[in-house]
């Protein structure tokens, strides 16, 4: 493995925690890093649920707590962002405004995933800065963290509609 494979890995675990934090609070374990000068700008998980605010997916929110820290609302030359799914189609328009530099992510989102999976925004030729981007930086463990979570979700919903049903046999 490369020095660099072994950076982003690095940084990608301190992403990884991030989700930790998110699923703890029951929001989707999304979870996402900014570094500049290998040193952490920004950080912050998924809190759309608890903020009550459907922006709040984790690359914004990491995005709007490195902006604060280093009083500017474009990022550094040499920003990367680390999250653990793949960008959705906001997320990345919010990162191309930002002049991140790169992006690094783990697990790939079928669904909405705006970079490779389900669209490939920088196709397209719209936009006025791109950024390179890295696929898969652990994405075996990412993947799993996300799919933990929903199994949990689905066991925790079985559970209550079975408390439900016998209560209502009950009456």
């Amino acid at each position: 493995m490369s020095e660099t494979q072994l950076s982003h890995e690095y940084w990608m675990q301190l992403a990884y925690a991030q989700a930790a934090l998110a699923a703890a609070q029951g929001e989707i374990p999304v979870g996402a890093i900014i570094v500049s000068q290998n040193q952490i700008i920004g950080q912050g998980f998924n809190a759309p649920i608890s903020l009550n605010d459907p922006t709040a997916h984790a690359e914004i929110v990491a995005l709007r707590d490195a902006c604060q820290n280093i009083q500017n609302y474009r990022l550094p030359d040499d920003a990367v962002l680390y999250v653990t799914l793949e960008p959705c189609t906001m997320c990345v328009g919010a990162l191309v405004h930002s002049r991140v530099s790169r992006v690094v992510f783990g697990a790939f989102e079928a669904k909405a995933g705006s970079l490779v999976s389900a669209r490939q925004l920088f196709e397209t030729g719209y936009y006025n800065h791109v950024f390179s981007f890295e696929a898969g930086c652990m994405q075996q463990q990412c993947s799993e963290q996300l799919s933990a979570f929903f199994k949990l979700r689905r066991e925790q919903k079985r559970q209550l509609r079975l408390q439900e049903k016998l209560l209502n046999t009950q009456k």
